[in-house]
């Protein structure tokens, strides 16, 4: 078009249309040439103009290339002026049509060009109009050129968080209108429902517009919105618009803080769109297919802010979708997330299988993302055995040279790669699965090899061809790697990158001891000329016939298989794998090269390759034909093992290399192997049996390595299995001189993962063989013992410590196929864990503890693992915690912890199924260290797993060991037994047999701290279950034995068990005793006491005691009470005490024994005083007798007021005041007397709320005379206290009516009334005195002593008291009447009578005030109390008061009529020593004769020695009258009484004695009478003088002689 042109620049021959397609170009010439500058670029309106002019004029609108053009022209002139070309938009000519596409073109662009922020809101109001006249696609695509132009420009100055009004012509609020405006129009004038460029870029401006669009608004809006992107999105529209819109919407809605109701209720349908998206396949060439996976993830983290719980239950339901676009954008979120979360060993078991599933199902739309999450997992440590190697594979897989994934899949596989060891990775790279990816390996390795030689360490060391199945052999890599050169232009730098890995591997082939040494250096040689070889030439050029035949000088095997596998000549190839099978094959890199080359050849000819190697195998059974027999016989057994080497070796190399064919024959193989052995030819020696072993397990090991190998079933495995299990067992069990049995074991684990999965039965059989075989074999030391050197030695016990890891190896094995199986396992080990041999012992403990600790290890307790017979394993386990030998203790402890942290795990895993908080911190609490030598912590940590059967089963076989000959072990079991019952013991079952199983065994010789823990355990199994285990040992016949004893002993030593027992046995004697009993002697009750005895004889009860203290005191007492009434037979012995060493033990009888544990408990309780007080009042004799009972009683609860708190008198008081009113009579009697005597102590008798006078008085009313003793005891403390005397006063005159009782009664009246005048107020101390004198005053010379000494003593008290305050005449008289009284009573010859007289009279003497006579009377003894009667007459007369001493005189006569021989002589006494004193001739004769007649009155006293005393008293008075004329004094006696009777007087007036009695009677007989009585006395003494006189002559009164 150009070379049209002039050199002027005008045109030749053109029209008008072909002038403005010039005008057109020129512009773009001008515009175009580098040489235009801004200065000389003229975009004047004109030029500007008439560019316009010519573009319409040019067809209308330019098409195609022109318009293009144009729209370069105007972008041009934009840049210049951005205003000028925008102006245009809006021009006159074209207000009706559409401006040319190329304008809206230029306009789009130039609208973020700098200068045109101030024609956005103008251009917008015209592109508002323009969008409603848009009809052809073309036209549509033009107008959102500009749009989205303006939308995005608006976005970027709102965005940019300052006022851009100054910038832009529009305001924001307008803006915002003019938004939604446009997403009104585009939604009603455009049909956006189709697949197409337009709804494309409507897609994106309606993006845009979201942020420009008020928040409310777009809210509305969200429901519609929705709808229309579901139906794009079945319009099939690019999913990246389609995300990018979604995405800017809940961003947009985001950005107001919360997406509203609209959004939450399309929360469905967003999500299911987002994850459709996500499930696109991602194109990495694809921009837009990456971001829409970008937008999507972004759009689904802000889904998930807004709406938490609901977007990760739709995630949960994606992940366990099988569609893999769920897959996908489900691992791309868990990717993120992932990270952000710990990382546990169970989570990251969790994610492995995941991820492993994944693998195997190989979704190709997830590998990308399930590669990026495989990286990630690396970095986080996840690449473990035996997961890893899956991941390796598969990454491997992926990585491929002819692969057809995309690049940033297989540079991810790189990076992953390039995390893998070197010996790993070179086995990788030699393996014939990953030849597709042996370039980019090879190169890594070799990499890493020449990194590894530069810092001098050796890349591959010389020890990894021991361990074939771990890493490559070296002499397999470097066939791997030669043959890989074969081709060494293949896939551009096949063989290069083989050679180079095999210079850099250099120390494989030098230093290697199985290769030989000048191979390595000549390889170190020729390796650099053949890679220089293949540096000058190219494919072509190359000549691959000396390539290979320079190659395969040393590796022909494999260019031998590889040439057969190509060939199609049947016959050709069985000749020929005939003959290499024949070959020389005495070295191994032989027999494997035979096995390589098969193995190739199998690839394209696996069946033929198959017979051949079965018809070869023939020399192995086939004595007709076999050559073996034909070499000499030494060498026969080497040969046989050399060909089954090249079979099995072969089998294996065609496995290895199949794909999945060679499965289809293997039950056939295995069969055929099977029989090799069974019909061998030649005879089966050690050795021979070796090289089997050797060649099939390496058949097996390639077999079960295959994944393909788990979806068959294999019938002949069982057989085979049996099979090894008789080579086992035809191993002797006194050596271990080969290697068989360890290596069928090998053989058998490495066969178990092949289907069918072994049966129990059979699991079981396998297991007693295999622990037969290896654990009774001779200790280690007997096994060096045996050998004939140190190597010999040395590698016997290798050989043990490998065998013992094979067996723990098969063990494992058996646990992974069958998690629940694990309990049987290890109780098979019960026989060797309880041998005698240490050896056994030992070996089994450290399978159980290894086993164990896989199990826990393992971590994958998906399939729970019940333990059924727990009891019984941790009993087994525990028990050894305490072995005698020191490592089987660890041992043992190291298992105990591995079956803890597998419960522990469980009990995890089922809480968190069930949705509960997982218990922190627990596992740190216990560790193997704390149960070594623990065996309490053992039971306390599994204590909550055990059930009931369980526990019960373990105490039963725990039971067992303790008669066990060690006493470490014995001690394990108590122990056990022990901590069992103090955490479980109230779940236990069978309490019975339990009981009667320790009972038999305490019976037994056991060890002392196994005897003292098991009484221990029994303790604690009384504590949890008292009301079955009491009353078992209360039926044993008693006496108890020393066992039985011992139990209820220990029962005292644990707080816990000692009150549960305690109420236990405090129940049984309330409830046997709560009625009357039958005279009939009962046992239980008395086996209680026996049992109490036994309990608080120990030291340790005294906090339990104290707690039961009043209750238990009650029960007991109440029980003695009731033992004491009953018919004891003579010497029953109950209960025997043992003494200690040396001594006989002490009997008691039912009574003894009760008092027994009276005493004990007050002992028990800390209360010894109260024993004290018991002892000095003799308590227990009062107790034991019927009669005394309630006395004893009395005394003993005056010794616990003495001596116990009194808080522990009113948790008394509360107890008996129950029984107070009870229908039995013994507690009656006990619960009255406590209440009555506790009223001695003041806190008891001020107790609120408690009517005491009331209940006492109600008690003295009853006819019991106890029970009135009891109720005047009571009233007598109560006076004790203030605050009583008023009630008390009250209650005097009741009192009094006691005071003529029965002894007793009356002593506690006495008592009662004494209190109530010594603790009174001082204003009722006299009146009450006076109330009571007259009926106290007899009882001073009761006859009954007890009564007497009461009344003295009280007495005494009550003239102290009186003596205070002062007593008048009327008191004072009432007091001079007891000294008569007292006087007489003082001669007693009862020294507590003569003590409390002397202390009376003392007071006496203090109030009258006679205290001449205090000290006197004061010191009063049994020895010198007539003396001090004779002071006291002395001291009478000598107070100058006849009258007074007339009175004494007159008082004593009552006396002389006593019943009492003893007051009569008393008072005649007391007549004697007074007239003793008196100056008798002074005294009135008529006092004389009432002297003379009162004492005469006694002269026939029945008594002889009154009599006696009478006669000296009356010879006396005749002295004191007239000491001369004895016979003249009685006759003017006698005259004076005539006298006094007739009324005549004497001549002499003398003192008066007595008073003056005057009785006058009208009566005569009166008057007779009264001068009758006058006239005896002298009538009897002069008839008694007469008697004297003539003693045969009878005097006749009334007919004297005279």
């Amino acid at each position: 078009m150009l070379n049209g042109l002039s050199h002027s620049g005008t045109p030749h021959n053109v029209d008008f249309l072909g002038f403005s397609i010039y005008k057109i170009m020129s512009f773009v010439v001008m515009v175009g040439s580098s040489e235009i500058t801004d200065r000389n670029l003229d975009v004047s309106e004109k030029n500007i103009k008439d560019f316009m002019e010519a573009l319409q004029v040019a067809g209308q609108k330019p098409e195609g290339e022109l318009e293009e053009l144009c729209t370069e022209v105007l972008l041009a002139l934009g840049f210049q002026s951005p205003g000028i070309v925008i102006f245009k938009l809006w021009d006159r000519w074209h207000l009706n049509n559409l401006p040319p596409n190329g304008l809206l073109v230029a306009v789009g662009r130039l609208i973020f060009c700098q200068g045109a922020d101030p024609y956005i809101g103008v251009t917008w109001e015209y592109i508002l109009h323009l969008l409603r006249m848009a009809q052809k696609e073309d036209d549509m695509l033009a107008v959102c050129h500009v749009l989205k132009g303006l939308v995005i420009s608006a976005r970027k100055h709102l965005d940019l968080g300052t006022k851009n009004d100054e910038i832009m012509d529009i305001t924001q609020e307008a803006l915002s209108i003019k938004a939604y405006l446009t997403l009104r129009v585009l939604f009603n004038r455009w049909s956006l429902r189709s697949n197409n460029k337009v709804t494309e870029e409507a897609l994106v401006i309606i993006g845009h517009l979201f942020f420009l669009i008020p928040s409310s608004k777009l809210k509305n809006q969200v429901n519609r919105l929705t709808r229309w992107l579901m139906t794009l999105m079945s319009a099939k529209v690019a999913p990246f618009y389609i995300s990018q819109c979604i995405f800017q919407l809940i961003d947009a809605l985001a950005l107001s803080g919360c997406g509203g109701i609209n959004l939450e209720s399309q929360l469905g349908n967003i999500i299911g769109m987002l994850f459709k998206q996500l499930s696109e396949t991602v194109e990495d060439s694809n921009h837009h297919s990456v971001q829409d996976h970008s937008l999507s993830l972004k759009a689904f983290y802000i889904l998930t802010k807004l709406y938490n719980d609901r977007v990760v239950t739709l995630i949960r339901e994606n992940v366990e979708s099988k569609d893999p676009a769920k897959i996908v954008s489900t691992i791309q979120i868990f990717t993120d997330v992932l990270q952000k979360v710990p990382q546990t060993e169970q989570l990251k078991n969790e994610v492995m299988h995941s991820v492993i599933i994944m693998i195997q199902e190989d979704l190709k739309p997830v590998r990308r993302v399930l590669l990026n999450f495989i990286e990630m997992l690396i970095q986080h440590d996840y690449l473990a055995p035996p997961q890893g190697s899956i991941i390796i594979n598969y990454v491997i897989k992926l990585s491929e040279s002819d692969c057809s994934n995309e690049e940033d899949i297989q540079l991810t596989c790189s990076k992953i790669l390039q995390m893998v060891t070197l010996p790993k990775l070179i086995t990788l790279v030699c393996q014939p699965s990953n030849t597709l990816a042996f370039v980019p390996l090879s190169k890594m390795a070799t990499k890493m090899a020449l990194r590894a030689r530069s810092l001098g360490q050796v890349p591959y060391l010389s020890s990894f061809h021991l361990r074939p199945t771990q890493f490559i052999s070296p002499q397999k890599l470097l066939t791997h790697l030669v043959m890989f050169s074969l081709k060494p232009y293949r896939e551009g730098e096949f063989g290069v990158s083989s050679l180079r890995l095999l210079y850099a591997l250099h120390p494989i082939t030098s230093l290697h001891p199985v290769i030989n040494s000048n191979v390595g250096q000549l390889w170190m040689t020729e390796i650099p000329q053949m890679l220089q070889m293949l540096d000058d030439h190219t494919e072509k050029s190359l000549n691959q016939e000396e390539w290979e035949g320079r190659l395969l000088q040393a590796f022909l095997y494999k260019f031998f298989g590889f040439t057969l596998r190509t060939s199609r000549n049947i016959k050709m190839v069985q000749m020929m794998l005939s003959a290499i099978l024949q070959t020389v094959h005495e070295e191994l890199q032989e027999r494997e090269g035979i096995a390589v080359a098969l193995s190739i050849v199998s690839m394209k000819h696996l069946k033929v390759t198959l017979d051949q190697l079965q018809a070869y195998s023939a020399i192995l059974t086939d004595k007709n034909s076999s050559s073996i027999l034909k070499l000499m016989k030494e060498h026969q057994q080497r040969e046989w093992g050399l060909v089954c080497n090249i079979i099995y070796l072969s089998y294996s190399k065609i496995i290895s290399e199949s794909k999945g064919a060679i499965f289809m024959h293997l039950d056939d193989i295995l069969a055929i192997v099977l029989q090799h052995y069974r019909n061998c030819i030649v005879e089966k020696d050690k050795n021979l049996k070796l090289e089997y072993l050797d060649a099939l397990t390496k058949l097996i090991n390639i077999l079960s390595s295959q994944p393909m190998a788990f979806q068959f079933k294999f019938p002949q495995k069982i057989e085979i299995v049996t099979f090894m299990m008789e080579l086992i067992r035809e191993e002797p069990l006194n050596s271990i001189s080969s290697s068989i049995r360890q290596r069928a074991m090998n053989f058998i684990t490495n066969f178990r993962k092949l289907h069918p999965l072994t049966e129990v039965e059979e699991r079981t059989e396998l297991l007693q063989t295999c622990f037969q075989s290896v654990l009774c074999l001779p200790s280690t030391e007997d096994l060096q013992k045996e050998a004939s050197s140190s190597q010999e030695a040395q590698a016997t016990e290798d050989l043990l410590m490998e065998t013992l890891q094979s067996l723990l190896r098969l063990m494992e094995t058996l646990i992974v196929e069958m998690p629940s199986q694990i309990q049987y396992c290890l109780e098979h080990l019960n026989i060797w864990l309880n041998s005698q041999n240490d050896n056994e012992r030992e070996r089994a403990m450290w399978c159980a503890a290894r086993i164990l600790g896989f199990t826990a290890k393992w971590n994958n307790f998906g399939v729970e693992i019940k333990f059924s017979r727990l009891g019984c394993l941790v009993r087994l386990l525990a028990m050894r915690c305490q072995d005698p030998v020191d490592n089987i203790c660890f041992l043992s402890s190291q298992a105990v912890y591995n079956l803890y942290r597998i419960l522990l795990l469980q009990k995890q895993m089922q809480r968190k199924k069930q949705g509960l908080w997982e218990e922190e911190g627990k596992s740190e609490v216990y560790s193997a260290n704390v149960f070594y030598n623990n065996t309490f912590e053992i039971a306390k940590a599994f204590a909550e797993y055990f059930t009931e059967t369980q526990l019960t089963h373990l105490v039963l076989t725990a039971m067992e060991g303790l008669t066990d000959s060690k006493a470490t072990v014995s001690l394990a079991a108590a122990q056990l037994m022990s901590a069992v019952m103090k955490e479980r013991g109230r779940d236990m079952i069978k309490i019975e047999e339990i009981v009667e199983g320790i009972v038999g065994r305490l019976n037994l010789q056991l060890e002392p701290n196994t005897k003292e823990e098991t009484m221990r355990a029994m303790c604690l199994l009384a504590g949890n279950n008292t009301h079955r285990v009491v009353p078992m040992l209360l039926n044993k016949t008693l006496p108890w034995d020393r066992t039985n004893l011992a139990l209820w002993k220990a029962f005292g030593t644990r707080r816990e068990t000692t009150i549960s027992v305690l109420q236990l046995l405090i129940g049984i004697l309330e409830k046997l005793h709560s009625r009357e009993e039958s005279r009939e002697m009962a046992f239980q009750p008395v086996a209680v006491t026996c049992a109490l005895c036994e309990m608080l004889s120990g030291s340790l009860c005294q906090e339990a005691v104290q707690e039961l203290y009043p209750r238990l005191l009650l029960a007991i007492l109440h029980h003695l009470y009731w033992v004491i009434e009953q018919n004891v037979p003579q010497k029953m012995v109950v209960y025997n005490r043992e003494e200690g060493p040396g001594r006989k033990s002490k009997p008691f009888d039912p009574t003894s024994c009760a008092l027994e544990v009276v005493k004990l408990v007050f002992v028990a309780a800390a209360y010894e005083g109260v024993v004290v007080y018991a002892n000095q009042h003799h308590c227990w004799d009062l107790l034991s007798s019927p009669k005394f009972y309630y006395i004893g009683i009395m005394d003993l609860t005056s010794g616990i007021v003495k001596n116990c708190e009194p808080a522990i008198l009113h948790r008394i008081l509360n107890l008996i005041r129950n029984i107070l009113y009870s229908s039995n009579y013994h507690r009656r009697i006990l619960a009255r007397t406590f209440y009555a005597q506790l009223l001695w102590h003041r806190s008891v008798a001020q107790t609120v709320g408690q009517d005491f006078l009331g209940n006492l008085i109600k008690w003295t009313n009853e006819p019991n005379i106890i029970m009135k003793e009891v109720g005047l005891r009571g009233i007598s403390n109560l006076a004790l206290h203030p605050g009583q005397s008023e009630s008390l006063k009250s209650q005097v005159p009741f009192l009094r009516d006691f005071l003529k009782n029965e002894a007793r009664v009356t002593m506690q009246a006495v008592k009662s009334l004494r209190n109530i005048i010594c603790f009174g107020k001082q204003q009722n101390t006299k009146v009450v005195f006076c109330s009571i004198s007259k009926q106290l005053r007899p009882l001073i010379n009761d006859e009954r002593d007890l009564v007497k000494i009461s009344a003295t003593s009280a007495l005494g008290h009550m003239l102290h008291r009186v003596h205070k305050f002062k007593p008048g005449a009327i008191t004072r008289r009432e007091i001079y009447s007891f000294l008569v009284p007292l006087l007489l009573s003082i001669q007693d010859n009862n020294t507590e009578v003569v003590k409390a007289c002397g202390g009376a009279l003392t007071e006496w003497t203090k109030v009258i005030g006679w205290s001449s006579l205090t000290q006197t009377f004061q010191h009063t003894t049994l020895s010198d109390h007539i003396q001090v009667l004779e002071e006291t007459c002395k001291y009478l007369v000598g107070t100058k008061k006849i009258r007074l001493v007339g009175e004494f005189l007159s008082q004593s006569f009552d006396f002389l009529t006593s019943p009492q021989s003893f007051l009569r002589e008393a008072a005649i006494n007391f007549i004697g020593l007074t007239i003793k004193r008196l100056t008798m001739k002074r005294i009135h004769e008529d006092d004389v004769e009432l002297l003379q007649n009162a004492i005469g009155s006694l002269r026939n006293d029945p008594v002889e020695s009154i009599q006696s005393l009478v006669t000296t008293t009356l010879k006396n008075l005749d002295e004191y009258l007239n000491p001369e004329s004895i016979s003249a004094s009685r006759m003017s006696q006698l005259s004076n009484n005539i006298f006094k009777v007739t009324g005549m007087k004497t001549s002499e007036r003398k003192k008066r004695l007595f008073k003056t009695v005057k009785q006058e009677r009208d009566d005569d007989d009166n008057q007779k009478k009264n001068i009758w009585n006058w006239l005896r006395g002298p009538l009897n003494s002069l008839c008694n003088w007469h008697n004297r006189r003539v003693k045969t002559t009878p005097l006749i009164i009334g007919n004297s002689d005279k």
